[in-house]
């Protein structure tokens, strides 16, 4: 492996990391502010990756997709929820509709902060590796967020879509969730997955702009 792979690979693993476990602990935030607190009883509303790390969509896929140069993707631990622990005003539903929205709300907010590193560095105090750490930063949250608001279970799209649906389509979802992995990775090997992430380059123009205006006029 040559120092530009191994390079690439040691500036994508830390952000790759650092945002799964962000997307994890926020699904847990929320729930224990609805009123479950499961995973903070189970010690998971750390930033600590030890207690989320899972083998598999932790480490061995997203090395996998660094290396490749292709899709970089990955999941941590799912942090237990009990959405029978909510408070008894919130509505199970809309509960878990809200826990799940919290996972890509916190990418997309990651991705934005980046944003503001990676345009400041780039105007005021340029340096290479901090450039393509938050450009990295920038881009796997970016991702991560779209990724996992495709509707398709068990990903946070499909708990959000099913509190706007009637109750009577849950034994439908549940089904679908049975096949829900093979799914992905069907929309992955067959690059679908392409068209459902084509919003990225998009938000992440935005996400730039923004930055690029408010520091063009300091």
């Amino acid at each position: 492996m040559d120092n530009d792979k191994l390079m690439q690979i040691l500036i994508w693993v830390v952000p790759v990391l650092f945002s799964i476990v962000i997307h994890e602990v926020s699904h847990g935030w929320v729930a224990s502010k609805l009123g479950d607190q499961t995973a903070k009883v189970m010690g998971r509303l750390t930033l600590n990756p030890i207690h989320h790390i899972d083998i598999l969509g932790t480490i061995v896929i997203p090395l996998i997709g660094i290396i490749a140069g292709g899709f970089v993707f990955g999941w941590a631990k799912p942090v237990p929820v009990n959405p029978y622990n909510f408070y008894q005003h919130i509505n199970v539903r809309k509960g878990m509709m809200q826990v799940a929205l919290a996972g890509p709300a916190s990418n997309f907010i990651l991705a934005f902060a980046a944003s503001f590193l990676l345009v400041g560095s780039q105007m005021f105090f340029p340096n290479d590796f901090v450039l393509w750490l938050m450009s990295a930063l920038v881009w796997i949250n970016i991702y991560l967020a779209i990724f996992n608001l495709i509707p398709i279970p068990p990903l946070d799209g499909s708990k959000i879509l099913m509190g706007f649906t009637p109750y009577k389509y849950d034994e439908f979802f549940m089904k679908v969730e049975r096949y829900g992995f093979f799914i992905l990775i069907f929309l992955l090997v067959t690059d679908l997955i392409k068209f459902l992430l084509m919003p990225a380059q998009w938000i992440f123009q935005l996400f730039i702009w923004v930055p690029q205006t408010i520091f063009s006029m300091i």
